[in-house]
């Protein structure tokens, strides 16, 4: 992928996962593994209201960890809700990235984001291509909550 076609799939993204994506193109590949398992340890706990009620969530099945995700939209801005085992930190950490970088952003802007967001941030560079495609998956079914709570 060229440069220009690089920025501009980042340019799509919402600003604060541009952020993120900056961030992480601006280390060299070993440091992106340890950005992944710090941004593991900062994903929020499922809110009261989803952990008392765990069937609401829809689980990623291409992911090999069970991942479990909600979307709600208030107000025009999308949230995020994710139930990732502590010992899945790739994943874990993707998600934390996606959940943060997206957060607030309007439905138009979850749809606009590039589906290779894992590329953007250089991940495929660092994991093996079998956890790729569970976080290729894993955004997916973010579009598709959004897109169906629209």
């Amino acid at each position: 992928m060229t440069e220009t076609i690089v920025q501009d799939k980042i340019d799509l993204c919402p600003p604060a996962l541009q952020a993120i994506i900056e961030e992480f193109r601006e280390a060299p590949p070993r440091d992106r593994m340890e950005y992944l398992i710090e941004y593991a340890m900062s994903l929020p706990p499922l809110p009261e209201r989803y952990a008392a009620a765990r069937d609401q969530l829809e689980q990623v099945h291409e992911c090999q960890t069970p991942v479990f995700l909600a979307t709600e939209i208030n107000d025009g801005a999308v949230h995020f809700f994710l139930d990732i085992p502590p010992e899945s930190p790739t994943v874990r950490g993707y998600a934390s990235i996606l959940a943060e970088g997206l957060d607030g952003a309007t439905p138009e802007a979850i749809l606009a984001t590039p589906d290779d967001v894992y590329m953007l941030l250089g991940l495929h560079e660092v994991i093996t291509p079998q956890r790729v495609r569970g976080l290729h998956a894993l955004l997916a079914y973010m579009k598709k909550q959004v897109r169906s709570r629209q």
